[in-house]
């Protein structure tokens, strides 16, 4: 079966030498739910934006369902989306016409964007909400429009980045519960968060990635092994080296 996401020494150079991202390599299998987790500066941002054509890969190659992001970028674009963790919302819009606009870039007919339109509103709770200027929004309901416009093309790839930071718990439960439905349906998902409860909960596998590379990858029982730790939370502080930090190195300091 091929796989959702392959990449494969991926370097990425900016101009003035500085090197993002050093040879990265991961595989994402169809159907697979992924995280992505490292501390800021690692290199996540960059690969996702090679992922979905916002950069030019320096060297190396990324392949979306088989489909070369670089050489066929629309193929591979069409497969993918992105929930950014920065809302970019046009302020402008309705709720309507932001879905309606995105569908129609990926060449949606007008009958489908409008059905599609409809489903994702329902599915999101924002139906009430649809002849609203997308400025007038709370917090939580413009994280839910940015996912359900990155789901509007059905993308076989959901990228998440960050995708509940800022939100309340009920919401973050509420976005949980629909990831995972929409992962069961089918679709392949990957994570990055720096809520590692997020990623125990969710994904199947996850990398590690710090100073640009891939520092370990497998399951969380494989982490932990490999780090020698008993959480997922300890396995991170030995990758970013603040071991000091470890909740049971606390509580041994405070026995």
């Amino acid at each position: 079966m091929t796989a959702a996401l392959e990449v494969r020494d991926l370097v990425k150079r900016y101009a003035g030498g500085f090197e993002a991202l050093k040879g990265v390599s991961l595989e994402i299998g169809a159907g697979e739910f992924f995280g992505l987790l490292g501390p800021n500066g690692a290199g996540k941002s960059t690969m996702i934006h090679c992922i979905t054509g916002l950069a030019r890969p320096t060297s190396g190659t990324v392949k979306v369902f088989g489909n070369d992001a670089v050489h066929h970028y629309r193929q591979a674009r069409e497969a993918v989306a992105l929930a950014p963790q920065e809302i970019n919302l046009d302020i402008f819009l309705t709720l309507e016409e932001t879905l309606d606009l995105h569908g129609g870039y990926f060449g949606m007919s007008r009958a489908d964007r409008r059905e599609r339109t409809t489903e994702l509103l329902e599915a999101f709770s924002l139906t009430e909400k649809r002849h609203e200027r997308t400025r007038n929004l709370s917090g939580g309901m413009k994280r839910r429009l940015t996912l359900a416009r990155a789901l509007m093309h059905r993308p076989r790839l959901l990228i998440l980045d960050e995708p509940t930071a800022g939100v309340d718990i009920e919401l973050r439960l509420e976005l949980w519960q629909y990831i995972e439905r929409i992962n069961s349906e089918g679709t392949s998902i990957m994570l990055t968060t720096h809520y590692l409860e997020e990623a125990e909960q969710l994904c199947d596998h996850i990398a590690f990635i710090n100073h640009g590379q891939i520092a370990a990858h497998g399951t969380i029982p494989e982490l932990t092994e490999r780090y020698g730790v008993a959480t997922l939370e300890d396995a991170y502080l030995e990758l970013v080296g603040r071991q000091e930090l470890s909740r049971s190195h606390i509580q041994e300091g405070a026995a």
